[in-house]
């Protein structure tokens, strides 16, 4: 199950504090969780405007936020973010190490800006009115892989496909038409 997912995060060089964190499904289910244990006091004056005054969900520990997102991503999660670096460490975090993420969970996420740029694709830029408030950002997420990203891979997995098939024939052909010369040692 492909989960896209966006976390707001204050980071210091140091440390990176999640604040809150979005995901959504490919099935369309989402959640929204906020870290109660966030000292938003440490916060810059632009994450105090930009995402502080968004935060409108249930707060939760840092274990609980863990527990429900586990149960919410399943056994075998395939992880999508948009420049997600931060938010990908800011995830693994809740389980401690990365080594400690949940068994069956990867040890990457994929990356939807990464892929645009690959296709060449221009993405449409996320309203600014609900940027920076992590479920709308996930959900932008997720439509960004469905009417653009998504398409393309899949476009590509077919050209794979087709090739594959293509250069099997080819030695198949190449190796009866040795056959039928006799060029072929057994």
């Amino acid at each position: 199950m492909k989960i896209f997912f966006d976390a707001e995060f204050n980071e210091d060089g140091a440390t990176i504090d999640l604040i809150s964190i979005g995901l959504v499904r490919e099935d369309g289910a989402a959640l929204y969780l906020e870290n109660a244990e966030c000292d938003l006091t440490r916060c810059d004056d632009w994450l105090q405007r930009n995402v502080i005054a968004r935060l409108d969900g249930p707060k939760r520990s840092r274990v609980d936020m863990a527990k429900e997102i586990r149960a919410f991503a399943g056994d075998a999660p395939e992880f999508w973010a948009y420049y997600g670096a931060y938010d990908w460490v800011a995830l693994n975090q809740l389980y401690g190490r990365l080594l400690d993420v949940p068994k069956g969970w990867p040890k990457l996420c994929r990356d939807l800006k990464q892929e645009a740029l690959r296709f060449g694709l221009a993405l449409p830029q996320p309203d600014p009115a609900f940027e920076h408030h992590a479920l709308y950002d996930a959900q932008w997420t997720f439509e960004m892989y469905r009417d653009y990203v998504g398409p393309a891979l899949a476009a590509e997995a077919e050209d794979r496909r087709w090739l594959t098939q293509w250069r099997l024939g080819a030695f198949a052909r190449g190796k009866s038409a040795q056959q039928a010369s006799g060029d072929v040692q057994t």
